[in-house]
Order: C-alpha cells, then structure tokens, then sequence
C-alpha cells in the first residue's frame, strides 16, 4: 500500500533545475531517509511532498488521491523543520496546538484546561521535559525540538511526517530518546521521511533509502543492501574515499600563542583558563548547555563577561565590545547561520562585501569594480556554488551559504577564526571541503577554535580537545594519543577522566 507518491514532478527557478523528473514513494510503516548533498534539491522536493512547492510538471498523489486539485490532502503531511520554529513568548499547550481550530479548540473560546490536559498526555508520550502552562522560551532546546515533533504528530489526519535534520541540537541520549519515539510511530503505522547528514543515524533508522543529485533521483534502495562508501559515491557521484580527502592539522608550536584566555566567567559557565597556539586548531567538546558557545560569545563580546580576562596576542580584549574584538583581529561565526550569519534578503555580493567596505571606497564611495572583485575571488577560493553574485543567499544550500560566509571572514583577514558548529546541517562532501579550508587557514597561521558536537569531527580536524562539562573545562588532551572512551567521559563530567594538559 503507498500512502505517498509523486511521479516525474519537474520544478525550476530562474537559472535552475531544482527537481528533474523525480519519483518518490511512501509506504505506511517505513522510514525513508532522503539523501544527498546540499544543493541536490532535497529542500525542494520537501515543498512539494508538504504542498509548499507546485511542481511545473508532475503528480503528486497522497492515498491514490491528486493532491495537487485537493489542496487538503497535504494536511494529512506533517512536517518539522531542522530550525526552531516555535513561539517563544507562548506557552508549551499553546504552542502544541495551534492553530486551534485545527486542534479542536477553535471554538468561541477555548478552554486552556482542556489544552493543557491534552497537552499534558502528548508531553508525556514525548518525554518532553517541560509542562503545558510553561513558556516555549524557557524551556531547553531539545525539548523544544520535541515539542515540534509532538505538534506535528498530534493531529489525527496526518499520516507521513518529515524530519528534517532533527537531531542537530540533541545530545546522544537525547537522539536515541528521539529514535524510540520515531520507531514507535512508525509501528503505529505512519510513514516517516528522514533527512540528515549523518552516516550513523541513516543506517540505525532506515528502511529505505533516495538519494538525489543534481535534481534528479539516483535512485531507491533497500538500505540492508547499502554501505557507507556505497552511499557516499551515490551521493556525490564521486568514488574516492573521504578519509583520503582529509589530514588532520599538526599540532601547533608551544611556545607561540595567540590567545590567552584566564580565569574568565560569564552566562553559563565560569573559571575558564585556556590558550589557543598560532596555526593550531583547537577543538571544544562538551554536550547541549555545557557553555561552549557562551564561552566563545563571551570572549568575542557578544556576551559579558563577570570575570577574567582574554588576550590576543598580548592584548586584552575589551569585555562586551565585540567592535573592538573585530579590530585586533578575531571573527566568530554562529552555529545559527540564519540568525546569526547571514543576511538573507541580501545577495551573495552584499554578504561577503560588507565586512570590507572601508577597503572598497573610492573617494569615499564604495567602487563597483573592486567590490566586484573581492567578491569573485572569494567565490572562487572558497568554491561557493552559486548562479551568480547577484543572487540572494538565502536561496542557496546550507552549506554554500557556510562557505560564503566563511569567505567573508578571511576578507577581513582575522588572526582568531571561531567556528562554533561550522558544519551543522551540512552534507558530507561540503563538510570535508569545509575542513580543507580550515586546515588551509591554519597553516597560513590563522588560530582556529573549532566548537563541535561531532567527536569524529574533533579527531578529525584538531591537535587538541578541550572538553567542557556543566560550564567547566574539565580536560585538555592531545588528540593523537586519547582514546574516545577518554573524551567521553570528560564530557559527561566523570572524574577519573578529568584532565588539563
């Protein structure tokens, strides 16, 4: 029985073949995981499994019905986006069950008892850490990424659900909560579309597997027959295996260093000492709240500090101005790409230019031609995919809206690069261009802080971890002679792991 089909849909934008003639079908009782790089049209033909998109040529048929005439049978699609999309200032049940009217609450007036009662049945389904009278904003991410999947399982038409990278905020318990709640709603019979990058969740969850590239459906396969390597050339439609695509950086010289934090306090964590070597890569492990990202918000400025003190090659940076950060010469880049990174009703050119403008002036007016050619340059060096510098980066992938901003950093030539989560979201291939590049950097001497979730991505890429446990550091170890066992355990805050090198 197929709950869910679409047959040769076709979709194009201006200069773009999103989606080429792509098939897809959806059984009850089965996750599908849909793979491909960024760029390959996944996005796109999520639009159009949901009734966002309208393909130019194409069926899309849910319980053998024409969707695309009864625009209503997409309700029976429910989808949860890889970002937050919640209201903060609203409470759990509200959110939980909006629109109303949907819900069965949509009356004259609605009974926030009953809400919250029913609520309160799903927040236990769920093992969502919070209560129906909470506000969204005051509860952890993770569980807010529950309750997305929570909504969007509550209604009673809905029969496929699409997650979309949902797992990018969660901790390894917290994901393997998320799998026991995915697996019992497919025994329940709904059919489950599952998009993520990484290789250990595609092969504990799938059933079945597309891969897309170009636009276009490479094709379906059982994933009991699929290997990993097999997945990949698939994926990138290259044969060439990714450990030989990537060396880790060397560790760095002892002696030179480029930044010296002391002793420093803030939101979410306290007393952190560390340094950080010229053309060294330094890595920073710890799980979802262990004060990672505040650390690095707090030492670029963003967040004030209550205590201790940075210094870039010798001088200290001022607490909370993030301006004068810039100037000595350090650039942080956010995990929230969209939030935080990019511009998106501004074009690719506009994004990598508007941190060098004061060098583009031209009897004080910003000259057309080098604007033009820095940002060609940067397209080139950083290999940002895109039809042309006019276009608006928020219709590009993930990961070339990634590289573009990473290109927009190194115009303004910083000594201090701080990658927090740089490869989230992002596909296999992209990723290890990614890491090229910041291998590149270091050996150009640039100091490189790289804040990551992915343990494999910390071996990967850095000399040394330092590991952070309920806003500690907990340990600094040289990555070539420690054991995973090791890092894990002082990420979890177990103390016969706890170590400072």
């Amino acid at each position: 029985m197929t709950v869910l089909q679409i047959e040769g849909v076709r979709k194009t934008y201006p200069g773009v073949v999103a989606l080429d003639h792509v098939d897809l079908t959806l059984e009850p009782g089965k996750i599908h995981i849909l793979a491909g790089e960024n760029g390959a049209g996944k996005s796109t033909l999520i639009k159009t499994l949901t009734g966002l998109v309208v393909p130019d040529e194409g069926t899309v048929l849910i319980e053998g019905q024409d969707a695309l005439h009864d625009r209503t049978l997409f309700e029976k699609v429910a989808y949860v986006p890889q970002e937050l999309n919640l209201f903060g200032p609203m409470t759990v049940a509200e959110n939980m069950f909006m629109p109303f009217n949907r819900s069965g609450f949509g009356h004259l007036t609605v009974s926030r008892g009953a809400m919250e009662k029913a609520a309160a049945e799903l927040i236990e389904r769920f093992g969502i850490h919070a209560k129906p009278g909470q506000l969204v904003n005051r509860i952890s991410v993770p569980d807010q990424q529950l309750l997305q999947i929570a909504r969007a399982a509550c209604r009673e038409e809905f029969k496929v659900l699409i997650l979309d990278e949902p797992t990018s905020s969660l901790t390894a318990n917290e994901t393997e909560h998320l799998f026991r709640i995915i697996h019992r709603l497919r025994d329940e019979g709904c059919a489950i579309v599952f998009v993520s990058h990484k290789m250990e969740e595609i092969f504990a969850l799938g059933d079945t597997v597309t891969v897309l590239r170009n636009g276009r459906s490479v094709g379906t396969y059982p994933m009991a027959e699929m290997t990993e390597g097999h997945l990949i050339r698939l994926m990138s439609g290259s044969s060439v295996s990714l450990e030989e695509k990537f060396q880790p950086r060397m560790a760095a010289s002892e002696t030179d260093v480029i930044l010296s934090v002391k002793d420093m306090s803030g939101p979410g964590f306290s007393d952190a000492s560390f340094v950080l070597r010229r053309g060294e890569i330094l890595g920073f492990a710890g799980l979802v709240g262990a004060g990672r990202s505040e650390l690095m918000q707090t030492i670029f400025g963003y967040l004030r500090a209550t205590g201790g003190h940075a210094f870039l090659e010798g001088e200290e940076i001022p607490k909370g101005r993030t301006d004068r950060a810039v100037a000595l010469g350090m650039v942080y880049l956010s995990e929230e790409r969209k939030h935080h990174g990019i511009f998106p009703l501004l074009s690719v050119r506009e994004n990598i230019s508007l941190s060098v403008l004061d060098r583009m002036k031209c009897g004080g007016i910003i000259s057309p031609a080098r604007e033009n050619e820095v940002v060609a340059e940067t397209i080139r060096q950083f290999d940002v995919r895109t039809s042309s510098a006019g276009k608006k980066i928020a219709h590009l992938s993930g990961g070339n809206q990634q590289k573009a901003i990473i290109g927009r950093a190194m115009a303004r030539r910083p000594r201090v690069l701080i990658f927090d989560e740089p490869t989230k979201g992002i596909d296999i291939g992209t990723k290890f261009q990614i890491y090229r590049i910041m291998q590149q950097l270091a050996e150009e001497g640039v100091g490189i802080i790289l804040v990551s979730s992915e343990m494999t991505e910390l071996q990967r890429c850095a000399s040394r971890i330092i590991t952070m446990y309920s806003g500690r550091i907990t340990g600094s170890f040289d990555q070539a002679t420690t054991d995973v066992n090791t890092l894990v355990g002082a990420i979890i805050g177990a103390p016969e792991n706890r170590h400072v090198a």
